[in-house]
């Protein structure tokens, strides 16, 4: 099968993204974690059901011991990380990317803990919503935006200078679309001032614009989404979220959008 522009893109992407924070990368750490078979036993700091949660749990009441911190935001799960409150913190690549940047006591290992796909959330309620969401994510991925969006953010010519813009003469007659995320997630969604800005919020604005919608993005915790899109107060759920098999007996998802991989983080 032909792989998609879209995956062609994000891989170019991450190993730009990896070269430009390589310096980050270390053979030895003082945590005594140097892969994946290091985790039993340690102290795992994740943000509150994140697929590193769901992933982390597989360790937790093991005959090693190993203990699962969770926090309700990434950046908290680092801090304990830095205060020494646990050993290492499970979190999508891009983000830590972020995280390590601003903090040289920091570092991620050099083998990834899982690769994942995310996609939007949607009600099983609304298979309707579900199926116009995914025609225009394939317009999107077809025409290029959605590589546009993405290569915003994540390369070596990013910081956000290039933002997806709306057409003029857009119809939004089918009313709002309410978007519930976790606005702490840089560079998928995350403030600039008092706007949320990143990867998806972009893309959210995107498929607005393609099927006639007026977005409106609630910041919430992340282990809300779900609730808030199965009740209704949500229409969709676009949080990096990956799609799982206990998240889908819970939730419909959209085609997948873009892969990306949960690494590992520890001190120096």
């Amino acid at each position: 099968m032909k792989k998609s522009k879209l995956l062609t893109a994000l891989a170019a992407a991450a190993m730009a993204a990896m070269m430009t924070v390589s310096c980050v990368y270390a053979e030895e750490n003082s945590s005594g974690i140097n892969g994946v078979d290091d985790l039993p036993g340690k102290k795992i700091g994740v943000q509150l059901g994140t697929t590193g949660d769901i992933y982390a749990s597989d360790y937790e009441g093991d005959e090693a011991g190993t203990v699962v911190e969770r926090y309700n935001k990434g950046n908290d799960a680092v801090l304990a990380l830095k205060q020494g409150k646990v050993d290492c913190v499970i979190i999508d690549s891009q983000p830590a990317a972020k995280f390590v940047e601003k903090n040289d006591d920091l570092m991620i290992l050099e083998e990834d803990f899982a690769l994942e796909e995310y996609a939007i959330a949607i009600s099983k309620d609304r298979p309707e919503l579900t199926e116009a969401i995914n025609g225009a994510l394939a317009e999107l991925k077809e025409e290029g935006t959605l590589d546009q969006i993405v290569g915003n953010y994540i390369g070596d010519d990013t910081k956000g200078t290039q933002p997806y813009e709306s057409p003029e003469d857009v119809d939004r007659s089918n009313g709002k679309l309410v978007m519930a995320t976790n606005a702490a997630f840089e560079p998928y969604e995350y403030y600039n001032g008092t706007t949320i800005v990143g990867i998806d919020a972009e893309m959210a604005q995107a498929i607005c614009d393609k099927l006639g919608y007026e977005l409106e993005i609630q910041d919430i915790e992340f282990d809300a989404i779900i609730n808030a899109v199965q009740s209704g107060k949500a229409d969709i759920g676009v949080a990096g979220m990956t799609v799982t098999e206990d998240r889908l007996k819970n939730i419909d998802f959209s085609d997948p959008y873009t892969t990306a991989t949960q690494v590992i983080i520890v001190r120096k």
